[in-house]
């Protein structure tokens, strides 16, 4: 197999849901998608030589961020407390294989809520930006060329890696899913 180099070249997000109007392929500046990260805690046992970080704790809270170039009404809307709860929202990228140019698509749902959004502030001659931030997240999918990457659930309790379950065995003997 030959050595590859992909490259993010473009992006798209629908915020709320994918209706035309809710496109900010025009705004976008940047995305910064949901780095998943175990939960860990250090244990230095009181007759060992040195501590340890054990992981398999979880996950840590998953978040994604992203920044519009002006101010934005339509997802100023989507923050808020109460009725304001979970929306979907799906990012979309054209990624390119550099050797030998090919496009992928790339497609991110996320099931969330916007708990943080802010303007800068104001400085002539500068494009205002502002700042959103999305947790509570509990449902998470990355699609890399139709194909399933990662796939994240809070309330069925599943994790796939390329399609497979990493919890199967677990979620079976808890009588889950």
């Amino acid at each position: 197999m030959a050595a590859s180099l992909i490259v993010w070249e473009a992006a798209n997000l629908f915020a709320g849901d994918d209706s035309p109007t809710n496109s900010k392929h025009l705004t976008i500046q940047n995305i910064q998608l949901w780095q998943p990260k175990e939960k860990t805690q250090e244990h230095h046992p009181g007759g060992g030589i040195g501590a340890i970080t054990i992981g398999g704790l979880g996950f840590e809270p998953p978040e994604v961020t992203f920044k519009l170039t002006g101010p934005d009404a339509q997802t100023k809307a989507l923050f808020g407390i109460g009725a304001n709860g979970q929306r979907p929202y799906t990012i979309y990228g054209a990624l390119r294989d550099k050797n030998g140019g090919r496009m992928i698509e790339r497609k991110v749902i996320v099931f969330g809520r916007m708990i943080e959004v802010g303007e800068n502030e104001f400085q002539r001659g500068q494009l205002m930006e502002q700042d959103h931030r999305i947790a509570e997240i509990t449902h998470y999918e990355l699609w890399e060329d139709k194909a399933e990457v990662y796939y994240y659930d809070f309330f069925g309790s599943v994790w796939r890696v390329n399609g497979v379950n990493q919890l199967a065995q677990m979620n079976a003997m808890l009588r889950i899913g």
